[in-house]
């Protein structure tokens, strides 16, 4: 079989027999062998009823969420293609034609693409305008800067993709964020992308309100974006911390100020503060990449596996025990520094200060980095 039409359902009495009876029609007009394949999420209303009738095959999933009835969808799918759409009547099943043709010219996911800057049209209705001016704009373009994902609008719901590439996938997430999980994997995983334009039509549903809910799915969909970009969660701000800390401690080694004191006590003591911070936000980086990594969630990249390659455990060990050492020994040293009667004529307190907040940073440094070495050995263990 060529093709499988997969819609995700809850309570669409309204408008699943009319999405079914479209999609049939397209597959018969285009003398496709395929089927119309209705994912049940659990409806109390009669749309599974209503869905076979028209001629749906239709399977029943009882893990609720958008994402829960695609992949169960997915899995049961019997075409060599899939192409997903909702069961809502805004998406036009009689327009299938270009996915298909894309698909057997050898893409691996064909996404369409409602907004302008792709060519798409929304009509009067049917979208808000929150969702149009700002939160559409808004993920596909953090997703084609993180991700390089290219299309221009990641939220689209009508896509068809080779049904051996989803499988490929292994994709997690249950709700709505599902759709640019999928985009977002694919794109790491070195997927032919394209996508083609389409019409968004107005929700066919009376008198309900839609599945989507605004801030809710919102704010999966970020917090999906910071947990799959461990660069852009941990990494950019953990470097940020780091320059901040090297130049508050630039600046409260800078001598005399004009007014005759000594800089900074109290910024050396910030400035220990941003550096430790940003090297844990460093640490959590890379320890978050290899997780994602060895749960399958990431693939492996060139750069993680020259760490992995880099990265034993002798050699962080080495590195931490030189630098709390080192800290140790400076912090012996102005301590002692501190109670010898000699040292009042040759360092000021505030020297002294500075000189013990910096052996405190090296010795956290020191240690943080040992533990470091131990959790990357371990994840690093499955790629030895």
């Amino acid at each position: 079989m060529e093709l499988t039409i997969l819609m995700p359902c809850l309570n669409e009495a309204d408008t699943v027999a009319k999405c079914v009876h479209k999609a049939r029609s397209s597959l018969a007009r285009l003398g496709l062998e395929g089927e119309v394949l209705v994912a049940d999420n659990g409806s109390t209303d009669d749309s599974a009823a209503l869905a076979e009738a028209a001629g749906a095959r239709v399977v029943h999933v009882d893990d609720r969420g958008y994402g829960s009835a695609l992949m169960a969808g997915i899995e049961a799918a019997r075409g060599r293609f899939v192409l997903m759409g909702d069961a809502d009547d805004s998406y036009d099943f009689g327009a299938i034609e270009p996915f298909l043709t894309q698909l057997r010219e050898g893409w691996d996911l064909v996404q369409g693409c409602r907004l302008p800057a792709g060519g798409g049209r929304v009509l009067a209705g049917a979208m808000p305008w929150l969702h149009r001016w700002i939160g559409n704009p808004l993920f596909t373009w953090l997703a084609r800067w993180w991700f390089r994902t290219p299309v221009h609008d990641t939220n689209c719901g009508l896509r068809a993709f080779r049904k051996d590439l989803a499988l490929r996938l292994g994709q997690r997430c249950t709700g709505m964020e599902f759709a640019n999980e999928m985009l977002i994997k694919a794109s790491l995983l070195g997927a032919r992308i394209t996508e083609v334009p389409i019409t968004l039509h107005p929700d066919g549903r009376q008198g309900r309100r839609p599945h989507l809910r605004t801030f809710r799915d919102g704010w999966r969909t970020l917090r999906f974006y910071l947990l799959f970009s461990p660069r852009w969660l941990f990494l950019m701000p953990g470097a940020l911390l780091i320059l901040g800390g090297l130049a508050g401690w630039f600046a409260a080694s800078g001598g005399p100020t004009e007014a005759g004191r000594e800089p900074g006590v109290n910024t050396a003591i910030v400035a220990s503060a941003l550096l430790l911070c940003g090297y844990q936000s460093v640490l959590f980086a890379l320890l978050t990449k290899a997780f994602a990594i060895n749960e399958g969630l990431l693939p492996m990249d060139a750069r993680m596996a020259r760490f992995f390659h880099w990265m034993t455990l002798e050699r962080g060990l080495v590195a931490g025990g030189i630098t709390l050492i080192g800290g140790l020994l400076l912090l012996a040293w102005t301590t002692g520094l501190g109670w010898s009667p000699i040292a009042t004529d040759t360092a000021s307190p505030a020297s002294l200060a500075r000189l013990t907040a910096a052996a405190g940073t090296l010795c956290t440094l020191g240690f943080q980095t040992v533990l470091f070495s131990f959790f990357a050995s371990l994840l690093g263990m499955r790629r030895r």
